[in-house]
């Protein structure tokens, strides 16, 4: 086994309870296993299994990454995910400068000041999680992600299953996600996102750097069966791009009817127009929204 443990230092307005509740969502915790004190989480490290370690004292961030095997870890490299997971490289403050005083929106961003979008440990999880999730319900969406680590069957000497990479889910196939309850239609898109990554047409950790979010979008869209709410929430989740639109999101519609005061229901060519003025931050708008009580 391998182990590598850094420290990054965390904003006074750092909010820990988000990125724990994001990371809290299966309550069987079999890939995340979550504290008061941290985060334990299952990911894969150049393949192979790994648990990442993240706990917070004194305005800091402790994390430690253990390998099981003598892989090499590079400190930079552990450095960009555990910051990109915190949401750290976010501008929030600017965000919240520019729209602090907004009659509708400056109560909420009060409220809730430091507010970051938890990320995905990488762009696949994200994605393939807004796959599994497409028109269903949270509960459901949860069970799917469950059986799909399930499935690939990666697991730390820790006990932690690690959720799969790309080459792990396009090792599995249609009949298999079929009865773990995937549509064929789900199924299908995961193992054509999976398979196009293996082979290099969707450099997605690469993306991750500084590839605009028009870019990514439009290659992303071109695969059959991913759509404008699977990109949005993707880019938000996986390559924290705070703009977009997020307008066909059930729950950013039915938040912003209570924010309005509407007694019908919004439809997104609404909530589309009246989320524009925020671009380039209208994914944190839709955070926010998120976060009312």
């Amino acid at each position: 086994m391998n182990r590598l443990d850094l420290t990054l230092e965390l904003p006074a307005d750092y909010r820990t309870h988000d990125l724990l509740n994001f990371h809290r969502r299966d309550v069987q915790g079999l890939a995340e296993r979550v504290t008061d004190a941290g985060l334990d989480k299952g990911i894969l490290w150049q393949g192979i299994p790994a648990r990442l370690a993240l706990r917070f004292v004194d305005g800091e961030a402790g994390v430690s990454l253990e390998v099981d095997g003598e892989v090499a870890i590079d400190p930079q490299a552990l450095r960009r995910l555990a910051a990109h997971m915190l949401g750290l490289t976010q501008p929030v403050q600017a965000f919240e400068a520019e729209h602090g005083a907004h009659p509708l929106m400056g109560a909420l961003i009060a409220a809730n000041r430091g507010l970051r979008v938890p990320q995905s440990a990488s762009p696949f999880e994200a994605l393939s999680w807004a796959i599994s999730g497409q028109q269903i319900s949270l509960a459901v969406a949860i069970s799917l992600r469950r059986k799909l680590i399930q499935l690939a069957g990666l697991r730390h000497s820790s006990g932690l299953f690690c959720y799969p990479d790309a080459a792990a889910v396009a090792a599995l196939d249609e009949d298999a996600l079929g009865q773990a309850g995937f549509s064929r239609a789900k199924s299908g898109t995961l193992l054509l996102l999976a398979r196009e990554v293996v082979e290099g047409r969707l450099p997605l950790d690469e993306w991750l750097q500084d590839e605009p979010a028009e870019a990514i979008g439009q290659r992303l869209l071109a695969l059959k069966g991913i759509g404008p709410w699977t990109v949005d929430y993707a880019l938000l989740r996986g390559f924290a791009r705070l703009d977009g639109s997020l307008h066909g999101d059930a729950a950013v519609r039915r938040q912003l009817q209570r924010l309005l005061g509407a007694e019908e229901k919004l439809d997104q060519p609404f909530v589309r127009d009246w989320l524009l003025p925020f671009a380039p931050w209208r994914a944190l708008v839709a955070a926010h929204l998120w976060a009312m009580p």
